[in-house]
């Protein structure tokens, strides 16, 4: 597209081997302020057009030698020449002549005798549309980028979820290890054991951090799938609980189950999982001398577990989107409001949604009820 297509004004090219046609529509044009190159048969077209690059051809269908349908074809053919508006002047009105227009690559159709405001208006839209399709191009060469740009770091972010999970996964296991032969070291001083402890138990932290991380890549890519059996409950809470009790200990928290659903139908590690970021989100706002506890109710859409503690709460403009991930709330001077990382809620919802349940927050006033429905067996 020229500047003087933006600006209104256009080269075109007329061919035509009447000479009162090729001064009616001259005279048309140029009061239109366009500038008008003239031939008059199809091969002195061609010639202008690769010496002029015009911005809209004219055609007479009938000329002496090359006609119009073939200078068409030919200009066509040409560097640019399929981007031209190419219109066809003809005294015959029928079908077949129309046919053969719109088969070279003709963009519009006038007959003879012509008409100068139907002409001005003809072309003025022949040269709207071509200034359309080069911002359309435009447009689409600019998102093309955009969305290799997004491929290029949907790559990348892949890349790094491998290096997170490969090559710091094993690491974090060795610490947790370490930790735990220290622990039962009977000659371990008091302080150290509670440095191991603390260890062994940020060294958990870490790895559930980076197993959410790698889950929330799978959700993006619709790979995060639900293997549902039936779990026994109490079994699994009961498990959650004794290996949370060193870290509500030290917390001054009391952790408690109360389980009238015996069973859930449910992926046994993505469930395990979810609870302990519920429990471990639960401990971290709960005051210190409060209860942290788990309930598990059987409904009408299946079964109903909530993780309820006596923090701060969340605050209802928060509710809907503090399970997207990297969402927290700001925190308060007691350093007790919902603040994190941001990814262990996120992942909550993913895997409640893979089994095809909901999650939601509910007001414990004090505190916040973390409740999901997990659907029955079907």
């Amino acid at each position: 597209m020229t500047d003087a297509i933006a600006a209104g004004k256009a080269k075109i090219l007329v061919a035509d081997d009447n000479e009162a046609n090729r001064a009616l529509v001259q005279n048309t044009l140029e009061d239109e302020g366009h500038r008008v190159i003239l031939a008059n048969d199809g091969a002195q077209a061609i010639d202008a057009f690769q010496r002029e690059a015009p911005d809209c051809v004219i055609l007479d269908v009938r000329m002496p030698g090359i006609d119009g349908f073939a200078a068409c074809e030919k200009i066509r053919a040409l560097p640019n020449g399929a981007e031209v508006p190419a219109i066809f002047l003809t005294a015959l009105r029928d079908v077949d002549t129309f046919d053969r227009a719109l088969e070279v690559g003709g963009d519009d159709f006038l007959t003879k005798p012509v008409r100068p405001a139907e002409l001005v208006a003809r072309v003025e839209t022949a040269l709207k549309l071509r200034r359309m399709r080069a911002e359309l191009r435009e447009h689409y060469d600019l998102l093309k980028q955009q969305r290799d740009a997004l491929l290029r770091v949907q790559l990348q972010k892949e890349r790094l979820m491998a290096f997170v999970v490969h090559d710091l996964k094993n690491p974090v296991g060795t610490m947790d290890l370490h930790a735990q032969l220290l622990l039962r070291d009977p000659k371990l001083s008091e302080s150290s054991r509670e440095s191991a402890t603390q260890i062994r138990n940020e060294a958990r932290q870490l790895s559930r951090l980076i197993l959410n991380l790698l889950d929330l890549a799978k959700g993006d890519e619709g790979k995060l799938f639900a293997k549902r059996t039936q779990v026994a409950l109490k079994v699994l809470v009961d498990g959650l609980l004794a290996e949370l009790a060193v870290t509500a200990a030290a917390r001054d928290i009391h952790l408690e189950a109360i389980l009238t659903a015996e069973h859930v139908y449910a992926d046994p590690d993505l469930l395990r999982r979810l609870l302990v970021n519920l429990l471990d989100n639960a401990m971290r706002h709960t005051p210190p001398e409060t209860t942290v506890s788990v309930t598990a109710t059987t409904t009408s859409e299946g079964v109903e577990v909530a993780v309820r503690d006596q923090g701060p709460g969340v605050p209802s403009e928060l509710r809907d989107r503090i399970f997207d991930p990297f969402v927290q709330a700001e925190r308060s001077q007691n350093d007790l409001s919902r603040a994190g990382r941001g990814l262990g809620l996120a992942f909550c919802r993913l895997a409640v949604e893979a089994h095809g349940g909901r999650i939601w927050i509910e007001d414990g006033s004090p505190g916040a009820i973390f409740k999901m429905v997990l659907p029955r067996e079907r």
